[in-house]
């Protein structure tokens, strides 16, 4: 699986990928990441990428021109031009199935907003599918788009050291409940002490009490996820 990263700020992924789970599977040539400033595309002595909207107001908006330029190049660094995606808070909210929806992508290039955003004729021109990460708004898509490629990046085969990890996580395959309480050494600790259950061996029993604790907790938790079901 391919990212390809539009930023104006690009020295905000480098520590991200060099970190735990992305940096092994990019090591092994599982996924592979490219961050590309869209300054670069931007024309004049400044770098000039953003200007005043049209009609007043407030902030600064993306101009057209260097960001449509910006997107066509990346696309013609493969022979797969991939999915274009804009995080933006008017997007699609982020799913487990949305996530599972885009695993199938071999290459996606994510376009990361800044300011008041991207001028229309962006979407406009490229029909970017559009992708939020929740009702609120951050300083730019950077961190949106580190949100994607973890949950993206977990479902490439290969990855995560027990391909039953992803499977049993809360919200995967359609799963609408939280995950069942997990427990690891010391057996005992201030008195708090293992549930017997876990300790007896009997696979059997263990996953009843496992699905009983993830309805219970989605009870009391989330309670919403069982009123949509």
């Amino acid at each position: 699986m391919r990212f390809d990263i539009l930023t104006l700020f690009p020295d905000m992924f480098p520590g991200y990928m060099s970190q735990s789970i992305l940096n092994k599977s990019i090591e092994r040539g599982l996924v592979e990441i490219h961050v590309h400033n869209m300054r670069d595309w931007a024309k004049g002595r400044h770098n000039k990428i953003d200007d005043s909207p049209y009609g007043g107001g407030p902030g600064m908006v993306l101009m057209v021109e260097p960001v449509v330029n910006c997107v066509r190049d990346v696309q013609k660094m493969t022979s797969q031009p991939g999915t274009v995606i804009m995080l933006t808070p008017q997007g699609q909210r982020l799913s487990q199935p949305l996530v599972e929806e885009l695993a199938v992508e071999k290459r996606m290039i994510l376009l990361c907003g800044r300011y008041e955003g991207f001028d229309q004729r962006v979407i406009d021109i490229l029909q970017p599918r559009e992708i939020s990460i929740g009702d609120y708004i951050l300083n730019g898509g950077e961190v949106a788009s580190m949100v994607l490629v973890d949950s993206l990046v977990r479902m490439v085969p290969g990855v995560l050291g027990d391909e039953l990890s992803s499977f049993d996580d809360s919200f995967s395959r359609g799963n609408r409940m939280l995950e069942y309480p997990q427990y690891t050494r010391p057996q005992e600790f201030e008195g708090r002490e293992v549930p017997e259950i876990l300790l007896s061996g009997n696979h059997g029993e263990i996953e009843i009490w496992r699905n009983a604790k993830s309805l219970e907790h989605t009870k009391t938790k989330r309670s919403d996820l069982l009123e949509d079901q």
